[in-house]
């Protein structure tokens, strides 16, 4: 009687009449569940340093979703030649995509100490911030900041990193645009022009048209390359030496 019974269960579900439901109706009724699962999300995992490396590739062999973003720098040895290097643009963290389930999969991963969150609740990364790094880190000139949080800030109004906002930052000749993810409290700064971002206390006017108030302006400076010009006039930008 087992048997039978075991049978009868995975053969099919009864409906209301009391007979047998069609396949069809039961796979329909499974995919419904399926998708009323909540969406996979972004998450950091925090590891062990210097392997965020290895920690990627093991996710990647277990299916798991994950996000490693580098950035190239040279590097000098004593008594060897220069190399450029690939390092984690977020040392000691790697981005992972993922739903609850899987989380086990993910903490039982060596190297992997813990998902960035507080106690049992892990905290949701913003899913633009991580997909436009994911797309634009091999197009744009990014590298490791400081913490940053306070300063002049703007919007990334065009181009791969389009909605964006951080703090205007100044390095050695170029103009940068500092992100922040607050749940790891890292940034980084990424590389713009001034005609990319358009400053929050000027809704609607990008940096350059900022500085040159009027058309007259433009024309009393016509051979000024406006991010130099841009970095030289704005008062808030932060300035760096390095």
């Amino acid at each position: 009687m087992k048997c039978c019974r075991l049978t009868l269960w995975k053969t099919g579900l009864a409906t209301e009449d009391g007979e047998a439901m069609p396949e069809s109706c039961q796979d329909a009724n499974a995919t419904e569940r399926n998708d009323s699962r909540p969406a996979p999300r972004w998450f950091a995992a925090y590891t062990a340093t210097h392997h965020e490396k290895r920690v990627h590739e093991q996710l990647s062999e277990r299916n798991v979703e994950s996000f490693l973003p580098l950035f190239s720098t040279r590097r000098c040895w004593k008594k060897r030649t220069p190399e450029i290097v690939d390092l984690p643009l977020f040392p000691n963290y790697v981005f992972v995509r993922i739903s609850r389930p899987e989380r086990t999969a993910v903490l039982s991963t060596p190297g992997v100490f813990s998902i960035v969150g507080s106690g049992p609740n892990s905290w949701e990364l913003p899913e633009r911030e991580i997909e436009a790094l994911r797309q634009g880190v091999a197009l744009r000139r990014v590298q490791p900041h400081e913490y940053l949080v306070v300063g002049e800030r703007a919007r990334v109004s065009s181009g791969i990193f389009e909605g964006l906002e951080g703090v205007i930052v100044r390095k050695r000749n170029n103009l940068h645009i500092v992100l922040t993810l607050d749940q790891i409290m890292r940034s980084v700064a990424i590389e713009v022009s001034a005609e990319e971002l358009e400053l929050l206390s000027h809704p609607h006017h990008t940096v350059y048209e900022t500085i040159y108030h009027s058309p007259g302006d433009r024309d009393r400076h016509p051979r000024i390359d406006p991010p130099r010009v841009c970095q030289s006039l704005i008062p808030c930008v932060v300035k760096e030496n390095i």
